[in-house]
């Protein structure tokens, strides 16, 4: 009994103690953001391998997105005589969700793992205690400008995703209903606006922060050498993923909530 009550005591102890160092990590990082400034090399040569590297992969998401969605609809919709609208019912779904959370689990599964293995690395080779001892601090010198290019970077790679499937999606129309590009344009616009665009796409800046940050802290906590390393790495894979799918639900709704008390 007394062994059990210990072993207990001591998981407990270790939950509320990796707790109070995740809140003083997040809680550092977002202190200083704006640190980014005094760091502009680094935020730039970090946004260029976050959204440069991502273009490939948002480019096959935007056209496989457009054209799926199309085609399921289309037979869907056909059978009601109703396709006119399909274009309205494709392009809602792409940009109020399909673009941004497919930007963040991009961004996560990529951009994730990479952050967690390069701090990781860092802290194998001792080179953020070498940071210290020179009085400099790795959250602002490595963290921050990682942090504030991912909050950059997936609003971009959601706005390619969402054009290209658009695209796709047109393209698609043309071969199998013969649409028109202005019938097409027309019926996208008929009902989306920018009260609706705007939001949804302001909720990607935050699937940046929550991936850049998690990542960073998980590559902090990275032990064991290189098998450590790769434990750190599909820890930022996986928690990524997690918490931009949970935020994506209530951002969603939050979203839903201030429309109709505005409305």
């Amino acid at each position: 009994m007394n062994s059990l009550y210990r072993n207990c005591s001591t998981l407990l102890l270790n939950v509320v103690a990796q707790l109070g160092r995740t809140f003083h990590f997040t809680l550092q990082s977002f202190i200083n953001l704006f640190s980014v400034v005094f760091h502009f090399r680094e935020f730039l040569l970090q946004f260029y391998q976050v959204f440069v590297g991502a273009i490939p992969l948002a480019i096959v998401a935007g056209l496989s997105l457009g054209a799926v969605v199309w085609m399921h609809l289309y037979h869907a919709l056909s059978r009601s005589g109703t396709t006119d609208a399909l274009p309205t019912f494709l392009s809602a779904a792409v940009f109020l969700e399909l673009a941004p959370i497919g930007a963040g689990l991009i961004v996560a599964g990529r951009t994730g793992a990479g952050f967690a293995a390069e701090i990781g690395a860092m802290k194998q080779s001792e080179q953020l205690d070498a940071l210290e001892l020179i009085g400099k601090s790795p959250i602002r010198e490595l963290i921050v400008p990682r942090i504030v290019a991912c909050i950059f970077a997936l609003p971009l790679i959601t706005i390619l995703i969402a054009s290209i499937a658009i695209l796709s999606g047109y393209i698609s129309g043309a071969i199998l209903a013969h649409t028109t590009w202005l019938h097409y344009q027309s019926s996208c616009l008929k009902e989306l606006y920018l009260s609706d665009i705007i939001p949804a796409l302001l909720k990607t800046p935050i699937f940046g922060w929550l991936i850049a940050t998690v990542s960073c802290y998980k590559g902090l906590q990275c032990e064991g050498g290189t098998i450590g390393i790769g434990k750190a790495a599909t820890q930022g894979i996986v928690y990524s993923t997690f918490l931009v799918l949970i935020a994506d639900v209530y951002l969603v709704a939050l979203i839903r909530l201030f429309l109709t008390t505005n409305h």
